[in-house]
């Protein structure tokens, strides 16, 4: 499969995930590295909670979709396209603010709760792979607050040495994947290659 071709993917809707896992097996592709960098912070009405009494129902259910299950689902897809004889690599775009150990600040209950919720599903998945898949390494990405529309609301006190453009997060992050090995499976790392709490 050429590397520009771009395939629709919708993590919340299971046919599309199924679709796209036929797709890639027709035509015999074998994935090496795997790098999720799909997330949902805000949108619209969709907000941060900064107080409980914002804390809506669909709130929750719509940033766990996306940011929690969208990712395992996404894995449990494409697992039938993982060599087993050969290094995989299963990267999955996390936040810090996703770590329970961490958190100082409390708000953004649905993100937060989200993320943390990826972080375990993904643990889960790293220790089955290092039974089933021993070469295979799952890693949680924190990317730092990079210039995109997800942060674009939340970055007026980020200095300007830590707003990394897009181009330079994705580069830090490659580095991190590069130095991981399957012994290292599991880990929520941080854009610098630093353990994050979980």
């Amino acid at each position: 499969m050429p590397p520009e071709r771009a395939l629709a993917l919708d993590l919340g809707d299971d046919a599309s995930l199924d679709a796209f896992a036929r797709r890639l097996q027709q035509e015999a592709v074998r994935l090496r590295l795997v790098i999720n960098s799909s997330g949902l912070l805000h949108d619209g009405d969709l907000q941060p909670e900064k107080r409980l009494q914002q804390l809506r129902r669909g709130s929750l259910e719509r940033l766990f979709s996306v940011n929690a299950y969208g990712p395992v689902l996404l894995a449990k897809a494409l697992e039938p396209l993982l060599p087993r004889q050969e290094p995989v690599h299963f990267a999955s775009l996390s936040a810090r603010v996703g770590s329970i150990g961490d958190n100082q600040l409390g708000g953004w209950y649905s993100y937060r709760a989200a993320k943390a919720a990826q972080n375990q599903l993904l643990r889960c998945l790293a220790l089955e792979w290092e039974r089933r898949l021993p070469l295979a390494c799952v890693s949680l990405l924190h990317p730092g607050t990079t210039a995109t529309a997800l942060s674009q609301p939340f970055r007026r006190s980020v200095p300007a040495e830590r707003l990394f453009t897009p181009e330079r997060a994705a580069n830090q992050l490659l580095d991190v994947i590069a130095a991981q090995e399957p012994a290292h499976t599991g880990r929520f790392l941080a854009w610098d290659g630093t353990t994050i709490p979980w």
